[in-house]
């Protein structure tokens, strides 16, 4: 067979012996190629015939190229691994994240089933007389502004504390809302609301005011901000 011919298998060969060692991964880089090894014979049988070669004089350029591919392969593992790490400790934070919401949030719920039912008939009182000619979602987000100064700091920390704050909600500074609340003439829809606010409900987000103009989230008539 031709010099050409048998160089061009022991490269084939050697190609083939290399990708088994990338295939198996990089769970040891102890082995490393060694390029100055002493004359090592290559003993190949295939096809019905032997022949043997010097891997020094013929496969040196082979062994170099390799090793770099090696290395670079290495080096790409690296990356991947690193990249993969962060991802799953990102992963990580985003789930505590959702877990200390949901807790928050059980929490606020919580606490809001337990609000006396004197309260809950002041705030659904309230709802009426501020919002009791606007849409459902209108009334629900006057409770929720009330639940969210509850939970400010900026504020007083009872529901009542708040509603009835000098200078804050008109119908508690007029008398209207004490003379809805004792005659009880609110309507189911404000009670409603009010228990969906106190359970958590809020389509108004962190919003502490309303007004009937100005800025802000426009629900009916008001704006919220």
């Amino acid at each position: 067979m031709k010099h050409d011919q048998k160089r061009r298998i022991l490269l084939t060969a050697y190609a083939a012996a290399a990708g088994t060692v990338l295939m198996t991964g990089f769970t040891s880089m102890a082995a490393e190629v060694r390029a100055d090894t002493a004359k090592t014979n290559i003993e190949i049988q295939s096809f019905g015939w032997n022949f043997s070669v010097n891997a020094d004089g013929i496969c040196g350029e082979v062994f170099g190229d390799t090793k770099e591919t090696v290395e670079e392969a290495y080096e790409a593992y690296l990356v991947k691994v690193e990249e993969e790490k962060k991802a799953a400790e990102e992963a990580k934070r985003l789930a505590e994240e959702q877990a200390a919401e949901a807790a928050a949030q059980q929490e606020a719920q919580a606490v809001s089933y337990n609000v006396p039912a004197a309260d809950q008939e002041l705030l659904a009182a309230l709802i009426f007389c501020e919002a009791g000619n606007q849409p459902y979602e209108g009334q629900v987000a006057v409770g929720a502004v009330v639940m969210n100064r509850v939970r400010s700091g900026s504020y007083p920390n009872s529901i009542r504390e708040v509603i009835y704050q000098s200078g804050q909600f008109t119908p508690a500074m007029t008398g209207w809302l004490d003379s809805v609340l004792s005659s009880g003439e609110y309507t189911d829809s404000a009670r409603q609301a009010a228990q969906d606010a106190l359970a958590g409900s809020n389509p108004v987000g962190d919003c502490l005011y309303f007004s009937t103009g100005g800025y802000g989230m426009q629900i009916g008539d008001h704006y919220f901000h």
